[in-house]
């Protein structure tokens, strides 16, 4: 059973969404979200990192950083660039992207249901990260990015969403990426006993991206509690801030690998290797997407040309005596891992490993050929886990290689705060 409550949001002021709403913060780097703050001192990236307020100089993880995120949080609250609202309420967040629409109840999750694992985790967290996200709600006190969730479908969830699309939105703009995004607040005394009344039906609920925000949210929650041992099991920092979309609607794209070399092989010894675990078969110069599980495509710098953009394709096919039942050793990624990245090029951990890097399918196969010839010797590009694997890891209480899952489109922060 999980308990999904209605919180008093804080959202922009109608007007202000499309300037304020961003990406989330772990999407740039200093340099990045500097440019985008410089030219849009509205975006919320401005609040979720703080340290575009200061030189170059200054650590992002400083002490003053935090407190900055502060001032323009409740600064921009008192001046009415966000507005709280005046009951608890459920929101209905969707977005379009592709003709594609996924559509999320926004609302607050028990962080004890984490605990409980009722709310289910399929990556593991560095604590650095957490670190950083700690401090930021703490000082802030509000959660500023939600939680991005997935459950099993529900026909009351299903029918409350339809009726309230029927309704003008709060808020509907597009970003300048294409994307689409409303939100309508659910204010109704009867869908708000709906809504809370499905979940309560619901035994399961997944971490689809988030986990460093997830954690850190909770564990700003038990610190706090810790604190104040009467504090009443209803204080908002017994919540975390969410986003919960029926998985149906979610898409996960492929999550690609490239490598710096060949580990000491030719091209034709480094073929020659794969073969032992893969079936190999030339696909041209055309990039390779991979069409159904176990496939893969593999882009490799032809040694009469090092440095053009002479490159071939080829697919790469699983041998079945490398397929695994288990359900993390059946990943796509883990048999890339397993059967190709660790014993053929001596990538022994992807986590760590320099010689490794990951780009998410949003990017394209072209990024793959690119990288290939500017700073690496081959790329890969992967079926998408399917979210039902998703589903089958988290339930077995089991962890995805890094790297395994690329939701698009992404949650924007800033659109909805929950003040703890």
């Amino acid at each position: 059973m999980a308990d999904i409550r209605p919180f008093r949001a804080y959202r922009p002021r109608n007007g202000m969404e499309a300037q304020v709403a961003a990406l989330p913060y772990d999407v740039y780097d200093r340099a990045e979200a500097q440019k985008i703050v410089t030219e849009n001192p509205r975006s919320f990236l401005a609040i979720d990192r703080a340290e575009t307020q200061f030189g170059a100089d200054v650590d992002a993880y400083a002490p003053e950083v935090y407190a900055k995120a502060k001032e323009l949080l409740w600064r921009q609250i008192r001046e009415g660039i966000f507005l709280q609202e005046e009951t608890p309420c459920y929101y209905l967040y969707e977005q379009v992207m592709d003709g594609r629409s996924q559509s999320g109840i926004a609302a607050c999750v028990s962080i004890d249901d984490y605990e409980r694992q009722v709310v289910k985790k399929h990556e593991s967290t560095r604590v650095e990260k957490e670190e950083d996200r700690i401090r930021h709600v703490d000082a802030c006190g509000a959660q500023t990015g939600p939680i991005f969730l997935a459950y099993a479908g529900h026909p009351q969830l299903k029918r409350i969403t339809a009726e309230t699309k029927l309704r003008k939105p709060v808020y509907d703009f597009a970003t300048e990426d294409g994307i689409l995004h409303k939100v309508w607040v659910i204010r109704e005394t009867e869908q708000i006993e709906g809504i809370r009344e499905a979940f309560e039906e619901i035994s399961s609920i997944y971490i689809a991206d988030g986990h460093h925000r997830c954690a850190s949210a909770v564990k700003v929650g038990l610190k706090r509690r810790a604190r104040q041992p009467q504090s009443s099991p209803d204080s908002e920092f017994n919540f975390f801030l969410a986003v919960l979309f029926p998985g149906e609607e979610l898409r996960i794209l492929d999550y690609n690998r490239v490598v710096k070399d060949l580990n000491g092989y030719s091209v034709q010894e480094f073929l020659r290797r794969v073969e032992r675990n893969f079936e190999v078969r030339e696909a041209g110069n055309q990039p390779y997407r991979p069409f159904r599980k176990g496939t893969f495509g593999m882009y490799l710098r032809q040694p009469s040309a090092p440095r053009d953009r002479k490159g071939r394709w080829y697919e790469l096919t699983a041998r079945e005596t490398f397929r695994r039942e288990d359900v993390v050793a059946g990943l796509d990624v883990s048999v890339l891992q397993e059967d190709l990245l660790r014993p053929v090029l001596g990538i022994e951990d992807p986590k760590t490993d320099k010689r490794i890097d990951f780009v998410g399918g949003i990017r394209g196969l072209e990024e793959l050929e690119r990288r290939v010839h500017t700073d690496m010797a081959a790329a890969f590009s992967l079926y998408p886990t399917s979210i039902g694997e998703l589903f089958a890891v988290a339930e077995a209480g089991k962890l995805m290689p890094p790297k395994s899952t690329w939701f698009e489109p992404k949650l924007r922060s800033g659109l909805l705060i929950h003040g703890i």
